[in-house]
């Protein structure tokens, strides 16, 4: 039996394990070729990430194994969040531990998280249209498809899928 996984708000000294994980499942699970790709590098600046929005770890025996983005509509890290929403960005599981509820438990944080804030009725997120075990937990975790709001990556053929979670629903 596992033990059990503890959700916190990162702290600085976690930033370089949060780069860690987000390179291993972004480049594991084929979504960018390697880790030198400029948005990767991007996600990977865990401190610039955290001047806009917040980072929660998903910790397992001390060990952080994954961790999310919970960004505000409107500020310096939200992509498609409207005013009502709080947008779930940037969702990774160190590859050696995905499938173990890691992921479930991230989503679930940002959902208690927008519930405990005024005037948030919802949680969106952005995913890629071809990464199905990404899309398969958002469907099991209630988000449903707002294909209305589904874009492209700017200057690319990649289609980008929106999901929302009405707050009433979870």
């Amino acid at each position: 039996m596992l033990s059990p996984i503890t959700v916190r708000p990162a702290l600085p000294e976690d930033y370089d394990a949060v780069a860690r994980i987000t390179q291993d499942s972004y480049v594991t699970a084929g979504y960018y070729g390697d880790a030198d790709h400029p948005y990767l590098q991007k996600l990977q600046d865990v401190a610039g990430r955290a001047e806009h929005a917040e980072i929660l770890v998903a910790e397992r025996n001390g060990e952080v194994i994954g961790s999310v983005t919970a960004a505000p509509a409107g500020g310096g890290f939200s992509d498609i969040g409207l005013e009502d929403e709080l947008e779930l960005r940037t969702l990774v599981v160190d590859p050696a531990v995905q499938r173990s509820g890691a992921g479930r438990a991230l989503v679930q944080a940002v959902v208690d998280q927008a519930k405990s804030m005024d005037g948030i009725k919802a949680v969106s997120l952005t995913t890629g249209a071809t990464w199905e075990s990404a899309n398969a937990l958002y469907a099991r975790t209630g988000f449903d498809r707002a294909p209305h709001r589904d874009w492209f990556v700017p200057g690319t053929d990649i289609k980008l899928f929106v999901y929302r979670l009405e707050l009433g629903q979870s």
